[in-house]
């Protein structure tokens, strides 16, 4: 075996320092993407110790990103998509022509090129990937309307990152005429492009005709290919096939949609897993790629760090804080401006507002294009690494200050009336919580598979019940049904208390989390220190972990199959044996 090891070191350092400092970071009550991050700074080149490769840190944290927007995909479907086009396209045009517009005014305060300007100020404009979604993800907001809107937004933000990525090689050899570096420019473009000698109204269509191509390939051929592929494995029994069959589709489409359509892998990622959304086996799906989404979504950060030279802080204070700024603030008010314009709530314009306050994997290959072909002063680069940086350490305070914000934006924005067109928006948690009337009832947290069961056994048994869900296909669904539902978070104390947990007698907690059911546990023993409290689970570990926070019963899904097979072998063998036989039988399982 060979001694140098440069992937495995990377891949190992990365992550254990990755997790000492997360842990750190959570300890510390601050999101763990800041340790993530500072292991990044400690892994990086600008810090004595250990130098971790960047270059192969930086292909590792893609593959993040690949499988993240395959886990978003898993949860949309093209109606959703198409159902914020109204708002995510002429929304994320006009917030990317301000963000550029204020990169090149900074750009020609500091004494750089209107060509300098235009790569700096796009580089600006385009939020990060992997920051958006997770701030989406911790917050349970990827499947409301709100978060609809959010990657909607990225998606377009995205296209027209593909498109600037096209065009600035063009547009140098356009500034740099029939010199040799314009020469070398348009023989390294694409070779359709350099066979027909096309002008930059040529690069755009082609470039278009790509993206609409592969939208097509993947609409005809991949809605029938992928979900057939994936029943076809889940037949032969093996779990371990199951789980390349979906590493493979993920990474294979985004692969291959760079290569011949020449979109970006996070694009074709997305769309491979809306695709395989209409699988049945699409929570199967989600499942499997869980893990590996999570660890090298942890590289991604710790990438990010490895780019940052902390004395950039000290050599260039004023125009890193510009340019922080810009991000920030900038893009974030117009952003807020854009959504309230087009009428939604306050609360979801603060939302997208926040999400887009930071900006990442985009940016660095502008950044490094634009150095590359000369449009952009290495010093530009620098101060889009640290606004980068920054703004991603940042990003979850300006969620804090939203929080903050909401209620008093709120009172002084007259409230709107609902419309037709957007009924969603006044069922998400934008909307003021009502407590409930409800007293001596069950709250029920989480209505998806085994929450809908117990729901319709609480109905036919004529107790009263209400459910906390803030997925807003379910809560729709409930409020068609007439059943009580509080829409957010129940590890929310807000929420638990609209509840009425205090005098409620039952509490059944029926979502797979094991670590997001612990808090709810904690945070309802306080509340109620007499309420029965049910909670499922899927291993041994996670019922001693809720047992030992305070549930009172928890249910694990493999012991209760086992019970149910026992009594039904004891039925074959005796279809009439004392009934205290069997229930000891089945207990002993």
């Amino acid at each position: 075996m060979p001694h140098e090891t440069p992937l495995i070191a990377t891949i190992v350092i990365g992550l254990v320092l990755a997790f000492i400092f997360g842990a750190i970071a959570n300890r510390l009550r601050i999101p763990p993407l800041v340790g993530y991050l500072v292991a990044g700074v400690l892994a990086g080149s600008h810090t004595p110790g250990f130098v971790a490769d960047q270059e192969l840190a930086s292909e590792l944290a893609e593959i993040g990103v690949i499988l993240l927007m395959f886990g978003v995909g898993l949860h949309f479907s093209l109606k959703d998509l198409l159902s914020v086009r109204a708002i995510a396209i002429p929304g994320a045009i006009v917030q990317i022509l301000v963000a550029t517009l204020l990169g090149a005014g900074l750009a020609w305060i500091l004494g750089w090129s209107i060509q300098a300007g235009l790569v700096f100020g796009l580089a600006l404009s385009v939020a990060s990937t992997v920051v958006l979604l997770r701030a989406m993800q911790e917050r349970r907001l990827i499947e409301t309307e709100r978060g609809r809107i959010a990657v909607g937004w990225l998606i377009v933000e995205d296209l027209a990152m593909v498109l600037a990525l096209v065009l600035l090689p063009a547009i140098a050899g356009a500034i740099n005429g029939g010199s040799e570096t314009g020469d070398m420019i348009r023989a390294a473009s694409d070779p359709i492009v350099r066979y027909f000698e096309l002008g930059i109204g040529g690069v755009i269509a082609l470039t278009l005709g790509k993206v609409v191509a592969f939208v097509a390939v993947m609409l005809i051929v991949g809605r029938r290919v992928i979900p057939w592929t994936l029943h076809a494995i889940a037949h032969t029994g093996s779990r371990e096939l199951f789980r390349l069959a979906v590493l493979a589709i993920a990474l294979g489409v985004a692969f291959g949609a760079a290569k011949l359509f020449g979109v970006s892998l996070a694009l074709g990622a997305f769309f491979a897993g809306m695709i395989m959304s209409e699988s049945e086996l699409s929570h199967r799906a989600a499942e499997e790629s869980l893990p590996l989404r999570d660890a090298f979504a942890v590289l991604f950060f710790v990438s990010v760090g490895m780019l940052f030279d902390p004395t950039t802080i000290v050599n260039d204070p004023l125009p890193l804080l510009a340019t922080l700024a810009i991000i920030i603030v900038g893009k974030s008010l117009a952003a807020f401006f854009i959504v309230r314009a087009f009428g939604y709530p306050t609360g979801t314009a603060l939302i997208i507002s926040a999400s887009l306050a930071q900006i990442g994997e985009f940016s660095f290959i502008l950044a490094e294009l634009g150095v590359g072909l000369g449009m952009l002063p290495e010093e530009g680069r620098d101060l889009i690494l640290g606004g980068a940086i920054l703004s991603i350490l940042v990003n979850p305070l300006v969620f804090a200050g939203v929080t903050y914000l909401k209620p008093r934006l709120e009172k002084r924005v007259p409230a709107e009336e609902p419309s037709t067109e957007d009924l969603t928006a006044v069922e998400t948690p934008d909307v003021e919580i009502r407590p409930t009337s409800l007293t001596d009832h069950a709250v029920l947290v989480g209505y998806g598979r085994v929450g809908s069961l117990v729901g319709d056994a609480l109905k036919e048994a004529g107790k009263p019940f209400l459910v906390i869900e803030d997925a807003d296909k379910t809560v729709a669904k409930l409020h068609e049904d007439n059943i009580e539902t509080i829409v957010g978070n129940a590890a929310n104390g807000d929420i638990l208390a609209a509840a009425n947990l205090a005098q409620a007698r039952q509490l059944i907690i029926a979502i797979p989390n094991a670590f997001e059911a612990g808090q709810i546990v904690v945070k309802a023993r306080a509340a109620n220190p007499v309420i029965s409290i049910l909670a499922r689970a899927h291993s041994d570990a996670e019922v001693q972990h809720l047992q030992d926070l305070g549930a009172d019963a928890v249910i694990m899904g493999e012991r209760e199959i086992a019970r149910g097979i026992v009594a039904h072998i004891l039925d074959l063998e005796d279809p009439e044996p004392e009934t205290s036989n069997r229930i000891e039988a089945t207990k002993a399982v």
